[in-house]
């Protein structure tokens, strides 16, 4: 996946990592950069085309999808983190309609656009997907959440020819985690290893520091071993 003259959207794209997510893109040579933004925006690229796009709002999601003709790359970005002790479960469905029904409703209302494009999808997760962070539990489980969804839609999509890649984030410099007093990576150079290993076709990308060092032990661990045993299953299924 060679990010110039592609065409590709960013949800989340006003700031912290989609800002940064947005601002590569462009550098790398993007035909066209849609930015998913719920705010104010403003770019002086034109290539870069704003949408009004809150991923928990279904109307607003097809709104967005009916402004794009074709799409290369989509990169479900947006995403809330609030602190809480899983005893509040409006907390916790806040979590699940940003960080997994966005990103699911979003796919699935350009995966045809994506398909026709042969074209990849590339959700921002997080470590904690892998193992939770008590003091934001609730986004823990989305984020566990929508990592499943990506493992089950790269198996699926794999024939379609759309890749499905999943992003886990570390601790990154973002208004997200200005709570945490521990070293961070920054935006910039999480939005240039985010492209490379998509260039690369990296399945699951870690492009930070702290999630670095878990990498091989992720792509040589019983859980990707489990994942690519029961994508065994896509082709049996579909032929009965």
């Amino acid at each position: 996946m060679n990010i110039e003259n592609k065409a590709i959207l960013i949800t989340g794209a006003n700031r912290g990592i989609g800002r940064a997510l947005l601002e590569e893109a462009l550098h790398r040579g993007a035909r066209r950069v849609y930015a998913g933004i719920r705010g104010e925006f403003q770019h002086s690229d034109s290539r870069v085309v704003a949408l009004k796009l809150d991923v928990s709002d279904s109307t607003q999601i097809q709104a967005a999808a009916d402004q794009i003709d074709s799409l290369d790359v989509l990169i479900n970005n947006a995403g809330i983190a609030i602190y809480d002790d899983l005893s509040s479960l409006e907390i916790i469905e806040q979590h699940m309609a940003v960080n997994f029904f966005g990103t699911y409703n979003v796919t699935y209302s350009l995966l045809p656009l994506l398909k026709k494009s042969k074209g990849a999808i590339v959700n921002n997760l997080s470590v904690v997907a892998l193992a939770p962070l008590p003091v934001v539990p609730a986004y823990s489980i989305s984020k566990a959440a929508a990592l499943n969804l990506t493992q089950g839609l790269r198996a699926l999509l794999t024939h379609e020819g759309v890749s499905v890649h999943a992003v886990l984030l570390g601790p990154v410099d973002t208004d997200m985690n200005r709570g945490f007093d521990i070293p961070k990576a920054s935006t910039e150079s999480v939005a240039v290893n985010i492209f490379g290993a998509l260039e690369r076709n990296e399945d699951d990308i870690f492009p930070d520091p702290v999630s670095s060092s878990i990498a091989d032990g992720w792509r040589s661990g019983v859980a990707k071993a489990l994942e690519s045993q029961f994508s065994g299953f896509v082709p049996a299924a579909a032929a009965a």
